[in-house]
This record gives C-alpha cells, sequence and structure tokens, in this order.
C-alpha cells in the first residue's frame, strides 16, 4: 500500500492484522440457486475482464482472488499490498502478472478494468473514488467506511459514474437462510410481525490483557462495532430500514496491548444493548457482545400475532404456529438456499448480464448510518431518528 502519513500508523497494529484486513465475515448474492455459473456457458466468448487488487488480506487470498480465477475470461493482472515485497509474495502465491508498491501505480495502469478494495474501513472512501475516478469498476470489501458521511461521500460518487458497476461485498452470513426467513414472512406464516430478539454473543470471557486490532481501534474502524453492521445488513433483507435507535454500551475492556506492547486506549465498545422500531412499528431488541463467557451464543427470535420463528447459533431454522405447542425444524434444501457468488455477480454486472443486488452502495449507506445512530445513541442518552440528517 502506498505509505502516506495515514498508512504510516499501522505499525502500532500487528502485522497480521494488516495482511488480514479483508477477513471480514462472508456473504452471497442472495439469489435462488438456479444462477450458478454454468449459466455462464451460454457466453461463448465472455467478455475479458481484467482485475487489480488493492489490499491482499487473508479473506482476498482465500476467497476473493480464487473466485475471480474461477470465472471464465477474468483475470486478475495486478495487486498492490502495503509493499512491493508482500505484493510480489502474493503474485507469486497466485500466479498474477504483476505487483506494485503503491496503489497509485495500480490505478495508472490502463490495462485494468476493475478493482477489488481489500483495505481496512479507514481507506475505503478515498480509495473508491480514486477507483472511480480513474474509470475503473471497483467492489469494495465491507465495512463500506468509517462513517455515514464517507458512505454518502462513496455512493455520491458511484452516481457520477453511472457506466461503472460499484458493488459492496456483503457482511451477513445469514444468506443461508434469508431466501426460507423472507418466504415465511412473505406467506404471513407468523402473522404481523410484533417483536425481534436478536443476540449475537461470542462465549468467551473478556480477554484482560487483550490485543489491539484494526476492530478495536476508532482510527482505522470508524463507527463499525462488533459485527452490527452485518446484522442489520441481514435485517434489511427481511425486514427492511428501522427508523428510531436507542443504544447502550459498555467497554468491559478498556485497555489493550499493541504490537510493542504497549498498553494502548480503546473507544469501540465490546458489550452493545440495542432497541429500535422498524417502519411498521414493531420493536427490535438486539444484544452484541465480546465478553459473554459460556454464553447461549448466537439466536435470532421473531415473534408475530400468529406465529413464531427461531434461528439458532448454526442457522437452523425453527417454527411454530398460534395451537402449536413447540417449535418444529423447518426443512431448507440447499437447492433453496443462497450463496456465495459476489465475484460472479461482479463480473457479470460489468458485462451486462446481470443487475447488482447486493450489496449496492444503497444497502452500505443504510448500515452505516444505522450502525453511527448507535453511537450516538449511546454517547447522548437519547433516542436517534433514521435517516440521520
Amino acid at each position: 500500500m502506498s505509505e502516506d502519513p495515514e498508512m504510516s500508523k499501522h505499525s502500532k497494529i500487528k502485522r497480521r492484522d494488516f495482511l488480514s484486513a479483508a477477513a471480514l465475515p462472508l456473504a452471497a448474492a442472495v439469489v435462488p440457486a438456479s444462477l450458478t455459473a454454468q449459466d455462464n456457458a451460454a457466453f461463448s466468448a465472455p467478455e475479458r475482464v481484467r482485475v487489480g487488487i488493492i489490499g491482499a488480506g487473508a479473506n482476498v487470498r482465500g476467497v476473493q482472488i480464487p473466485g475471480f480465477q474461477r470465472i471464465s475470461g477474468c483475470e486478475i493482472v495486478a495487486v498492490a499490498n502495503r509493499s512491493l515485497q508482500s505484493s510480489q509474495r502474493v503474485t507469486k502465491e497466485f500466479n498474477i502478472p504483476r505487483a506494485y508498491g503503491t496503489w497509485e501505480e495500480l490505478l495508472d495502469d490502463d490495462d485494468i478494468d476493475a478493482v477489488l478494495i481489500g483495505t481496512w474501513p479507514y481507506m475505503h472512501r478515498r480509495l473508491t473514488m480514486a477507483v472511480l475516478e480513474s474509470g475503473k469498476h471497483v467492489l469494495c470489501q465491507a465495512r463500506m467506511a468509517n462513517n455515514a458521511a464517507e458512505a454518502r461521500d462513496m455512493l455520491a460518487a458511484s452516481r457520477r459514474y453511472p457506466e461503472l458497476v460499484s458493488q459492496l461485498v456483503p457482511t451477513s452470513t445469514s444468506y443461508i437462510i434469508d431466501n426460507l426467513i423472507r418466504r415465511l414472512l412473505a406467506e404471513g406464516y407468523v402473522g404481523e410481525v410484533l417483536s425481534v430478539e436478536i443476540q449475537r454473543l461470542r462465549r468467551n470471557f473478556a480477554e484482560l490483557e487483550g490485543v489491539l486490532d484494526w476492530r478495536h481501534d476508532r482510527e482505522f474502524s470508524g463507527y463499525n462495532t462488533l459485527n452490527l453492521g452485518a446484522t442489520y445488513e441481514s435485517m434489511l433483507r427481511w425486514f427492511g430500514p428501522g427508523d428510531r435507535v436507542m443504544a447502550q454500551t459498555k467497554m468491559h475492556v478498556g485497555n489493550r496491548k499493541n504490537a510493542d506492547g504497549e498498553s494502548v486506549a480503546v473507544a469501540i465498545p465490546d458489550h452493545v444493548d440495542i432497541l429500535y422500531e422498524l417502519t411498521d412499528k414493531a420493536q427490535v431488541h438486539m444484544r452484541f457482545s465480546e465478553t459473554t463467557g459460556l454464553s447461549s451464543g448466537n439466536q435470532t427470535w421473531i415473534h408475530g400475532s400468529e406465529g413464531t420463528i427461531y434461528v439458532d447459533g448454526r442457522l437452523n431454522v425453527l417454527a411454530g404456529q398460534r395451537g402449536d405447542s413447540e417449535l418444529t425444524p423447518l426443512a431448507n434444501p440447499p437447492r433453496q438456499q443462497a450463496f456465495y457468488r459476489v465475484e460472479e455477480e461482479f463480473i457479470n454486472a460489468i458485462r451486462g448480464v446481470e443487475e447488482i443486488t447486493m450489496a449496492r452502495f444503497e444497502t452500505g449507506v443504510q448500515y452505516m448510518e444505522w450502525t453511527e445512530a448507535v453511537h450516538l445513541s449511546a454517547e447522548s442518552g437519547q433516542a436517534v431518528n433514521l435517516p440521520l440528517a
């Protein structure tokens, strides 16, 4: 990556965390399983698309690079990581032609059609603007940005270049159950939705001597906290946006050790409680924590006037309706599930054979505004209305 003043601050965070910059929760384009890479076989000569990568962390190396390389006619031609040496290691590992020492050099390469941004959130706005201004399509890792203002800037830039594809890597991991949940709600299985209970809890005890990484650093991660944005992204697909947020947060581990072993104060909470309302006034309660040792882990409850849906920590779906005595497991056959195909959707959109469904920049702005509303409410002790002014 380019060694500007901002980038030099990475030295206080473990280097392995920088190389894992893109190691974020996976997501999928939520489409029927009938749309697969095999459908591209209908195109006898797919348009060649040449991809450059800025930031090659663990998830980029483990997911996005192999994903692009599986697509016929798609070629990764260049990588710009933190340094020329680290870029060269990636190009050697994946047989990629060119390594650059700075992202500016990569964007000057006229042989590149599209760019994957795999850095931490604090660079996403700057890089997205630069990619679009260079005339290249952009796929940006989640989380979208450090705050809602940056996200709105990115959306505005994407609209200035409608001929270019702008997409986010989705953040949520609910794609396996998305189609089932949406179908149940659309069919009125629960009747009127009355309330939703969500907990996303790690079963670890508080790490009192915890290590500082970018997810605990406000400068690099902004208002992104735990997996708030990822969970809200799922909620957007199931219920649409919320319009009123109240939150309380807590930092149980107030200091963490940086790469030099120094104790550093952290500003991002490790425990969050949220109440918000859906547009139909159903109430949602969310609890997030990485300090809940031996907890029951992840759970989702959707309570309605006529039925209840429960999702356990392994994404098994159980449900029951008025008159039932207990919840019953529901079938969720693989052929009806959505699946991971982000790189394919991006390349198909560039080729003009598919519309972006997830995640659009508009979706990113929604989850960034909601995430910031959580922060603002916790800071002020007051409810915050959405969308933000």
